[in-house]
């Protein structure tokens, strides 16, 4: 969810010609937990929960047209039901990132409640639905949860370091947010570094995501509930560490993993319960993406975009231009 999702080129290329509006860029369609927003072509793709994972795709970020989801009914994995013998093919939180080739699009199988949870795998040598190599193919699963263990396998987020290493950070309640190392090359668990780090911790935690800024990392993440639309209290809170792994600390110097995290975007008039943040681009032209629930529009769920500016203390903050 860096900028090494694509080249660097190609995504300050696609920001200039198809620049987000200052607000709500998903026009009247409906997103919850949108994927990090991946460019092909002329076309724009995002990816969020729903009935087979929902694909949308657009010129300009604001009119959004429907794709078919990835996994269509009657096709979907063996191991869904498997894992979670009453899911019914709604899934939640996707993200994507471009490797080699390929879209690479990982999602969580889970259901309410419980964190009998599994991260699944997709690929696809194209978005383009209308093209003849469209074809999504299942990877399996990259990581999966039960009662036994100390984590909940659902909303993943890819990290492409500057090193060439993948990681993807996950994570939710029962055990707070979470890192692995996948392989570069295949998108899946790397064979020799299986540890899953634990990197913060909170009584209602989730949707993590991870950005890079003159050597720290950044470790965003939501607290409060989601889903409940005008009465949802998601809100983002932030640390950074010098390594990955951590420690991550907060601008008052508190460790994530017992509890800290400073209020990154919380809500603000109508814009209520921000969350589940993805970045694009780079320096002056870095964006965060979300979600949250529209109070004008009793609670309907929107994407927005916000530019990110570095301030002098080393920490981003989110630019409102509404206001």
């Amino acid at each position: 969810m860096l900028l090494l999702r694509l080249t660097a080129t190609l995504l300050l290329s696609s920001l200039a010609s198809a620049a987000p509006p200052e607000r709500h860029p998903s026009g009247i369609a409906r997103f919850h937990d949108p994927a990090t927003p991946v460019v092909e072509g002329k076309n724009w793709h995002v990816f969020s929960t729903g009935q087979g994972i929902i694909s949308r795709y657009s010129t300009d970020l604001k009119d959004w047209k429907d794709a078919p989801p990835v996994f269509k009914e009657g096709e979907f994995p063996a191991w869904h039901r498997e894992v979670v013998p009453k899911q019914k093919g709604h899934l939640w939180a996707p993200d994507i990132i471009h490797r080699d080739g390929r879209y690479l699009l990982y999602y969580s199988v889970s259901s309410w409640g419980k964190n009998v949870s599994a991260i699944g795998l997709a690929s696809n040598p194209t978005l383009d639905h209308t093209s003849s190599a469209y074809r999504w193919k299942d990877e399996g699963i990259i990581i999966r949860s039960g009662d036994k263990d100390p984590y909940n396998a659902i909303d993943p987020q890819l990290f492409a370091d500057t090193d060439g290493t993948l990681w993807m950070v996950f994570g939710s309640f029962w055990g707070g947010i979470q890192l692995i190392e996948l392989d570069p090359k295949t998108g899946h668990r790397h064979g020799k570094h299986k540890k899953v780090h634990q990197l913060a911790w909170h009584e209602s935690i989730e949707a993590p995501a991870l950005l890079k800024h003159d050597g720290y990392y950044y470790l965003f993440l939501n607290w409060g509930l989601c889903c409940r639309g005008t009465n949802s209290t998601y809100e983002m809170r932030i640390g950074r560490s010098k390594k990955i792994t951590g420690p991550y600390l907060d601008a008052e110097g508190r460790e994530l993993a017992t509890g800290g995290g400073t209020l990154f975007l919380g809500t603000d008039g109508d814009r209520i319960g921000p969350g589940h943040p993805a970045f694009v681009g780079e320096k002056d032209q870095l964006r965060m993406f979300f979600h949250y629930y529209d109070r004008a529009r009793n609670g309907f769920a929107r994407m927005d975009s916000l530019p990110i500016r570095w301030k002098d203390d080393g920490w981003p903050e989110a630019v409102d231009s509404a206001k």
